[in-house]
């Protein structure tokens, strides 16, 4: 049987993956590709995640395409808009129609002497195995289950009356209204739950075990406002753009080389927004250097508005035990609550959770090095996205659908069929390839691809010095081999 055939099968269609369709159109135009996507609809983290203000962590300016100037007020989005704008891009470009939803990639099969992937997908709505090769594999997924977030067991959990619930999978029918709430976590969920349910129940309590960095930002970008009355969207939003990256990785790089300063900083600009008398040190001022883990930022200061009002706190502690009335602490004290929300983190899955075997030996994630931050060692034609952690996702994922577009046209260019990285010999340092110390990444460090000691295996964090190497920069390395199939290599020599 002669299974159906692209040149490139995209895998995800979330933000990454209508971006990487966008560039192909316009980049490789004689290419065919399709979209397999697991669930039913486009828009990835921001189709899944339903939570009362669900929102980015990152500004408009730079988690927006490059190539789709946002144009909304906001630069600290919710939800349902940047999902409406994921799937508006896809619309006006045709990409929808592309797009085979209920397919997860559970198998890829790597064939040299064909230079050909053979993909399997299982259908999610009806069960079925699907099979389509393609030249060229593009996964497009993120790196974390989308089926089950991470909720550790709690004693006594099964004594309490109310309601738990986890924000990866939030009931459409929930009503928090006039309710006790308890939100367990202190990441980038938690301080956006605190605030969205605030103003209409009885009270919220964010629970964490240790404090976050919190930094509030502006909820629209005052330079964008003022821009926008003067210039075409598309002139004003590159130098929002520039202007956002150039700030953030001013604050990262601080952050990184004078980490007594920074954390000063972040101090103070809490307590400027706190009750007087609270214990900012206790609930705000981590152990941690700043950018171990992620900043969470708040538009306008919501999270510090809310404990303000008195309808919300914040209280550092660990958990003993659940309760019929809610959550009893290490020091003895018993939170109330009618829900309890557990905010607790994701379970990471690498590329999907797909098998990856290349010329019938199975590929282990964990023990390749990645190329660029974006293919992976011995892995023929295969590339992936994995966003920055000290900047916005989007922007680490536009250069790698360029650089993938670059690699396509310089194959046809050339005559070539196949792209490699290949690893160095003797690798004596490496190092997980998100470097983040938090508990996500911890929990699952060795599904991870390594990255190695320099350029090409190390990543640098440092979107122009990447905007550099990967726009700009040569496609030929002494790491990559470029090659014919070898019956290709036969029909050139006759």
């Amino acid at each position: 049987m002669t299974l159906e055939h692209v040149d490139v099968l995209i895998v995800g269609a979330g933000l990454s993956g209508i971006g990487a369709a966008s560039h192909l159109q316009a980049e490789c135009p004689g290419r065919t590709y399709a979209i397999f996507e697991s669930r039913g609809a486009i828009g990835g983290t921001w189709d899944l995640f339903r939570y009362p203000g669900v929102r980015s962590d990152s500004d408009m300016f730079t988690l927006g395409y490059s190539f789709e100037p946002w144009t909304d007020a906001k630069a600290i989005a919710d939800g349902p808009s940047i999902r409406e704008y994921v799937r508006t891009t896809a619309r006006k470009r045709g990409i929808d129609r592309r797009i085979r939803f209920h397919h997860r990639v559970v198998r890829a099969e790597w064939s040299s002497d064909q230079a050909l992937w053979t993909v399997e997908a299982e259908r999610t709505d009806t069960g079925e195995r699907v099979r389509i090769t393609c030249d060229f594999l593009f996964v497009n997924s993120g790196y974390y289950r989308y089926d089950q977030g991470y909720a550790p067991e709690f004693p006594g959990q099964d004594e309490f009356a109310g309601t738990v619930v986890h924000p990866q999978h939030w009931p459409e029918d929930l009503d928090h209204t006039g309710k006790r709430v308890v939100v367990i976590g202190s990441g980038a969920t938690a301080v956006t739950l605190l605030p969205a349910m605030a103003g209409d129940a009885a009270h919220v309590t964010m629970l964490q075990r240790s404090p976050s960095y919190v930094l509030s930002l502006p909820g629209t970008d005052p330079v964008a406002d003022k821009l926008r009355g003067v210039l075409p969207p598309k002139v004003a939003y590159p130098i929002v753009r520039w202007k956002n990256v150039l700030s953030a990785m001013l604050f990262f790089q601080l952050s990184r080389r004078t980490p007594a300063f920074v954390r000063k900083f972040l101090r103070k600009a809490a307590s400027a927004q706190l009750p007087r008398g609270f214990e900012v040190d206790r609930h705000f001022n981590p152990s941690y250097d700043p950018w171990d883990q992620r900043v969470c930022f708040v538009p306008d200061g919501d999270l510090f508005k809310a404990v303000r009002s008195g309808k919300a706190d914040i209280v550092t502690d660990t958990i003993e035990r659940f309760t019929a009335e809610g959550v009893r602490l290490t020091s003895g004290r018993v939170l109330e609550a009618d829900i309890i929300v557990t905010a607790t983190g994701l379970n990471l899955l690498p590329f999907g959770g797909m098998d990856l075997v290349v010329d019938g030996e199975p590929v282990e994630i964990g023990e390749r090095l990645a190329y660029k931050g974006m293919m992976l060692s011995g892995v023929p034609n295969y590339a992936f996205t994995i966003g920055y952690t000290n900047a916005s996702w989007t922007l680490k994922a536009d250069l790698v659908a360029g650089y993938v577009c670059r690699l396509l046209n310089h194959l046809d260019e050339h005559g070539y069929t196949t792209c490699t990285p290949v690893a160095p010999p003797s690798v004596t340092a490496t190092e997980p390839l998100i470097d983040l110390r938090s508990g996500y990444v911890l929990r699952s460090i060795d599904k991870l691809p390594k990255q190695g000691p320099a350029a090409p295996w190390r990543l640098f964090q440092n979107y122009p010095r990447d905007v550099l190497l990967m726009r700009h920069g040569s496609l030929t390395d002494d790491a990559m081999r470029f090659a014919r199939t070898a019956k290709q290599a036969k029909e050139r020599v006759a």
